[in-house]
């Protein structure tokens, strides 16, 4: 690795804003302004007489609408980016860098909300989109929000940062998460250890497109990976949200794959936690929690996607079994299994969500040479570019015969609000995935661009190379101070589908912007197999879209947000 390339970068004069924190602090009273009034015009758009949101209106406002939800989960980013180096100044340990990613994150934000939010890469926000008049625009741009837009975010800032976190060493110096828990620091060091030591053979499995290796399964199991929010009554670790964040993020900087192998224990486990009987409870939970058993999530319908009120899936009671009928796909892990949490019609004349029940369907688990041994079910894996490690499947069931006894909680008709509980849980672990994918995307990135010389210096010493890494730095920063924050509101016992559906709104696009910079960096190399970041490209595309598309997100934000909730 060329260890000169970080030392030759372009000096700069002081880049460092005076009174930063404050001036911050400024901008975010001028930003979160904004945004109460975005609400009171968004909300004059799709009210109805109830005073409620109107799913008509929605609709037709929906860019107006998840704008608004994009708009919030700006503002909301930078009061964690706000907090965070807070954090870290009491502490004494706000260093130039931190301070500097502070500054570029109020600088582009600032910037994006006064001249377009990008809600994909062909949908870009303005201000007047939510009926706001330019008044609103002009009362925006107050001293401190000038102060930042114009000097947080420039050119000579990203090549200070550049040359900050190339003089971390080998591997870089991308920022003091400020976790402020010495266990939690223990077990970050522990997982990132662990996702180094097999990120060789990470590849290996997608290039091969195969299955994780059980023995990999186990060690994770002997780490307590799937335990870990498992209460220690019933064989778990009893750690909260934001230890998992740090977990998954770590494993998912690895692989993916090795990050998602814990989520259909943590959705199973929530849902028999929070909606299982007692003896659902103590014969179930220990088993996951040791890995004994993996289990799989069965929601998904072909046609259906996220509109699980529409779920055709029949269970009908006969004796002491349900038999199940129908047909479900995009089914991480299926085949391997043991048991699957599976949603399912049993009152065929209650429409939408309430004729909706959750079993634990207990099945063999497959191989090979046989993936779907149960009778009654079968199986056939989809194909993907990414997302390989556990392999996707459709499955279909003719009178698969699940024990009346798993019925879970007990009671038909409780199904969608069982999994409505664990949805927090979920799109949290989803965004520290994303957080995870990000990171290994900017990692990757700065690797090559340190090593790979051209026009006789290593190219991180060209500015549009290291400024766009400096970037990417600032926003994985940004997308785990979301993260986090939503982590300890839920281990806090607070409601917090709003800032779960923010966090994974943001991480999921920072992780596909990361992976697609790092191979626009790779230039033509990253579109070979044989490099990291072709599969980190296919990887990160997935998380916009599992677990509730973006759109799904903006939608859940922009409804909570819109019915009063802050």
């Amino acid at each position: 690795m060329n260890q000169t390339a970080a030392r030759e970068l372009p000096q700069t004069e002081s880049v460092f804003l005076p009174d930063l924190l404050t001036t911050c602090g400024s901008a975010l009273t001028a930003a979160e302004t904004l945004r109460e009034q975005a609400r009171a015009s968004v909300a004059s758009m799709v009210m109805g007489p109830n005073g409620k949101p109107d799913p008509v209106l929605l609709e037709r406002e929906q860019f107006a609408v998840h704008g608004f939800a994009w708009l919030c989960t700006y503002a909301a980013a930078l009061r964690e980016m706000l907090s965070w180096a807070e954090r870290l100044e009491a502490e004494g340990a706000l260093r130039d860098l931190e301070t500097l990613m502070l500054q570029a994150a109020f600088g582009e934000y600032l910037s994006q909300i006064r001249g377009g939010i990008a809600l994909s890469q062909v949908e870009i926000l303005r201000l007047a989109d939510m009926g706001l008049e330019p008044q609103a625009e002009r009362d925006f741009e107050t001293a401190s929000v000038r102060t930042l837009i114009s000097g947080g975010n420039t050119a000579a800032v990203r090549q200070q940062l550049a040359l900050m976190m190339s003089e971390g060493g080998t591997g870089g110096d991308y920022g003091n998460p400020a976790l402020g828990d010495e266990t939690l620091d223990m077990i970050r060091d522990q997982f990132h250890k662990f996702a180094d030591d097999h990120m060789e053979e990470a590849h290996e499995w997608h290039l091969k497109d195969e299955l994780i290796p059980l023995d990999v399964v186990n060690q994770l199991a002997e780490l307590g990976v799937f335990g870990l929010t498992v209460p220690e009554e019933f064989g778990g670790l009893g750690l909260g949200k934001l230890s998992m964040c740090v977990v998954t993020e770590e494993l998912s900087r690895g692989y993916i794959g090795l990050g998602s192998l814990g989520t259909r224990s943590e959705i199973a486990a929530e849902l028999i936690r929070l909606g299982g009987t007692e003896d659902q409870k103590n014969k179930w939970l220990p088993a996951i929690a040791s890995g004994e058993i993996l289990p799989t999530a069965v929601f998904t319908e072909p046609n259906t996607g996220s509109d699980l009120g529409s779920l055709r899936t029949r269970a009908v009671r006969d004796g002491e079994i349900y038999r199940i009928k129908g047909n479900k796909t995009w089914i991480t892990h299926a085949a391997r299994s043991d048991i699957m949490t599976l949603l399912a019609r049993t009152n065929p004349d209650e429409k939408g969500y309430k004729g909706l029940s959750m079993f634990i369907a207990e099945k063999p688990r497959g191989d090979d040479a046989n993936p779907f041994p149960a009778p009654g079910m079968t199986g056939g894996e989809i194909k993907v570019l990414g997302y390989r490690g556990m392999k996707e499947y459709e499955l279909g069931f003719d009178d698969f015969e699940v024990k009346a006894e798993n019925l879970l909680g007990g009671a038909e008709g409780e199904g969608f609000k069982q999994l409505m509980a664990t949805f927090e849980s979920a799109r949290i672990q989803t965004a520290a995935r994303a957080v995870g994918v990000a990171q290994c995307a900017l990692e990757l990135g700065m690797a090559y661009a340190r090593d790979r010389a051209q026009f006789g210096k290593a190219i991180y010493e060209f500015p549009r190379v290291s400024g766009k890494l400096a970037w990417m730095s600032v926003e994985t920063m940004i997308a785990r101070q979301l993260t986090y924050a939503s982590a300890r509101e839920k281990d806090s016992d607070r409601r917090c589908d709003i800032e779960a559906g923010m966090a994974k709104l943001l991480g999921a696009r920072v992780a596909w912007s990361n992976a697609d910079n790092a191979l626009q960096i790779h230039g033509g190399n990253g579109y070979a197999e044989e490099y990291k970041i072709s599969r980190v490209l296919c990887d990160a595309r997935i998380l916009n879209i599992f677990e509730g598309a973006a759109e799904i997100q903006a939608q859940v934000v922009a409804r909570g947000l819109l019915a009063g909730r802050n």
